[in-house]
């Protein structure tokens, strides 16, 4: 069974920054897009940032310029920085890895709130 390891989020005060790592076994990282999603409070689930093996990027636009995400080849990790965070990016984040556009495997998501 693949497993995808999320660093714990945790409580953040607006505007400041906080980065969660993902962890993948090599044969998912070094062929699918890893991915970025979450779940706002009472809202649906949502695509946050991915990346390809090959190292394109797509975010959402409610965190372009906000948040990076990167991986690190040598430690199979997704990580996705998150700076000038709001409010409204408090949701559980999950991280998964995608084939041909669609999420296959899912982390076991992390809670990130942030406080006023």
């Amino acid at each position: 069974q693949v497993q995808l390891v999320e660093s714990v989020g945790g409580l953040v005060q607006a505007g400041g920054s906080l980065r969660l790592s993902c962890a993948a076994p090599e044969s998912i990282f070094s062929f699918y897009t890893m991915a970025w999603y979450r779940r706002p409070p009472e809202k649906q689930r949502e695509l946050v940032a991915d990346i390809t093996s090959g190292d394109s990027t797509r975010y959402a636009d409610s965190v372009k310029g906000r948040f990076n995400i990167s991986r690190d080849i040598a430690k199979n990790m997704v990580h996705v920085q998150r700076n000038g965070l709001k409010r409204e990016d408090t949701a559980v984040y999950y991280c998964a890895a995608a084939r041909y556009g669609r999420a296959v495997y899912w982390g076991q998501g992390t809670q990130v709130t942030v406080s006023s």
